[in-house]
């Protein structure tokens, strides 16, 4: 289906013809439409257009309306004020709109103009390492910007660059050599992540606690680290057992957030060892990056440590060794070189954003970036405690993420138990509704806070059927659902001809929206004005809901089907939005 233009592009296609119409001089000048509470919308392009022609506004206002042709879209416009424009659109012209969305699967939605291939990067836990709730934002944030891009073009290639690399693998696995059923599994059954946690968590603070105290295991664990750069085989078969439990871990954890993740798309730090000489080899041949005290480092002009001496990028360290930024840089030329990225996305912590303004500048000197390859990080704060610290358990240390997100299924669980009744859920329905709901709120928590800003973590609030939560959005759903329970024989059908009350006009004009809507989020990467979207498109749904009556007290046909029209609109509409910030619907709750 062809995509749907929407009102606002409709109007101000209309005013630009009026405008060249009556002012043939002003050549294609922009109307500046927005909504306004006034009237549907209003343009104020002609204020700087009369500086310009040094002409008087209200006059050149007045010759613009004049020159625009009679229409099916325009019912009144206004001059107001200095020379705005208040402009009010036909009710005939939102219903057209609106079922010419409703008759496309993707509701009209255009698919975006320049799409390419985005490489994102996001949800990265550390192999041996237990996932706390720093890694959830990573994770959510990263898992709807995906979906937003796919759904607008966008080729997504996703990358899940997880710690798998370091010393302290050396330690692990010397341990492992020397403790040989550490890792074991109680049966050959299914292993549960919970199992793969507890034995790596065990294995960890045993080998750890051992490395602090045993000078002899600490060198030997050391020669191990040696053994493993160089790919010594038996020492890469016990580092991936490490992997391959942690991936037991992780995806039951992902799982749990409901979301997909696929094995070739985890490509952590190890992935790119091959590839690390050579960068530092092109980096210095190139003179990017400068050999200083032995280390092989890249300078900045307005990068200076607090003694005010430059702090540059250690790609390679004096004794050899890689840091973070030969990884990051080696996974730059993979994505682009080899993936064919045009954009690479980064979800990462706010706390890292010199290092990847210092990487990504680098790349751009050595080539790498540039004008048709660009690189952005989508930078998100931190995850706070109610009373606005950083979120710790009451003992002072990190939440584990799997707790966080039990608990928020216990609560929401609780919440969706006490209406069942009324809505006759059976016990299985209840259970998997709660699942919906608590990933649901935790995630619609995280979505609808500006990634830069550091959000509270608070279940009451998340849970909570009144005010900004995903609960709220998914019982609006579902009320529009239970009205098609009810309607009979009524089916939705769209009538232009009827004159719209003012709950249904505001419904509509912000339904139509939808399209604009997602790409700005998909050209900012701003998945929090989907979800403000979303909670407006709800909030206009109750009023209209409290005022239009669809069913009872029954209205005359026609507009009994119109209005379930605008009901069955709404909740594609939702359903849609929701699912593209990877949070369920249930139909019943």
């Amino acid at each position: 289906m062809a995509s749907v233009p929407s009102l606002a592009s409709t109007v101000q296609q209309r005013l630009a013809e009026g405008l060249s119409a009556a002012l043939p001089e002003a050549g294609s000048a922009d109307p500046l439409l927005r909504r306004s509470d006034r009237a549907d919308f209003q343009a104020n392009g002609i204020l700087a257009l009369a500086k310009q022609l040094k002409g008087n506004p209200r006059e050149l206002a007045t010759k613009v309306v004049d020159g625009i042709p009679a229409n099916d879209v325009l019912k009144e416009i206004e001059v107001s004020g200095p020379g705005f424009l208040n402009i009010t659109i036909t009710d005939e012209a939102i219903i057209k709109t609106l079922a010419a969305r409703a008759a496309d699967d993707r509701l009209g939605v255009p698919y975006g103009e320049h799409a390419g291939t985005t490489v994102i990067d996001y949800a990265q836990p550390n192999v041996a390492k237990e996932m706390h709730v720093g890694h959830l934002r990573s994770a959510v944030i990263g898992a709807a910007m995906v979906e937003i891009l796919e759904f607008t073009g966008e080729k997504v290639v996703r990358r899940h660059h997880i710690g798998d690399w370091g010393t302290q693998f050396g330690m692990l696995i010397q341990y492992l050599i020397e403790h040989p059923h550490e890792l074991d599994h109680k049966s050959e059954e299914e292993v549960s992540g919970e199992e793969a946690m507890s034995n790596l968590n065990r294995l960890y603070k045993s080998s750890r606690a051992l490395f602090d105290s045993d000078e002899e295991f600490k060198t030997r664990a050391r020669a191990r680290v040696v053994d493993l750069q160089a790919g010594d085989e038996q020492t890469r078969a016990l580092w991936q057992r490490f992997v391959d439990e942690s991936k037991i871990y992780f995806y039951s954890v992902f799982d749990k957030l409901d979301m997909d993740i696929n094995d070739p798309d985890v490509v952590g730090e190890s992935g790119y060892n091959d590839m690390l000489v050579e960068t530092c080899r092109i980096l210095e041949e190139s003179g990017v990056a400068v050999r200083s005290n032995g280390a092989l480092c890249v300078f900045f002009d307005d990068v200076k440590g607090p003694d005010g001496n430059p702090t540059p990028l250690i790609v390679q360290k004096s004794d050899g060794g890689f840091g973070y930024a030969a990884t990051d840089l080696s996974a730059i030329r993979d994505r682009v070189q080899n993936l064919k990225a045009t954009t690479l996305l980064y979800v990462v912590d706010a706390r890292q954003s010199l290092h990847f303004k210092m990487v990504f500048e680098t790349a751009r000197r050595a080539g790498w970036l540039n004008d048709e390859v660009k690189a952005v990080q989508l930078a998100f704060g931190t995850v706070l405690g109610k009373d606005g610290k950083p979120f710790k358990t009451r003992e002072g240390e990190t939440v584990r993420l799997v707790d966080l997100l039990d608990e928020a299924v216990d609560r929401a669980t609780a919440v969706v138990r006490e209406k069942a009744e009324k809505v006759g859920l059976t016990e299985s329905e209840i259970v998997e509704n709660g699942q919906y709901v608590g990933i649901g709120a935790v995630k619609y928590a995280d979505l609808s806070t500006s990634a830069a800003r550091d959000y509270k973590f608070d279940l009451d609030q998340m849970v909570s059927l009144n005010g900004d939560t995903s609960v709220y959005l998914q019982y609006a759903y579902a009320r529009i659902k239970s009205i098609f329970g009810k309607a009979g024989e009524l089916t939705p059908v769209a009538h232009p001809e009827l004159e719209l009350a003012p709950a249904e006009r505001a419904l509509g004009l912000h339904l139509d929206q939808f399209g604009e809507t997602l790409a700005e989020v998909a050209e900012e990467y701003a998945p929090h004005k989907l979800a403000a979207y979303l909670y407006q498109l709800a909030s206009l749904y109750t009023t209209f809901y409290d005022q239009c009556p669809v069913i009872k007290p029954e209205p005359p046909k026609e507009i009994a089907e119109n209005r379930l029209f605008l009901c069955d609109l709404t909740a594609r509409t939702l359903h849609q939005g929701l699912a593209l910030l990877g949070i369920r619907t249930p139909e019943r709750l």
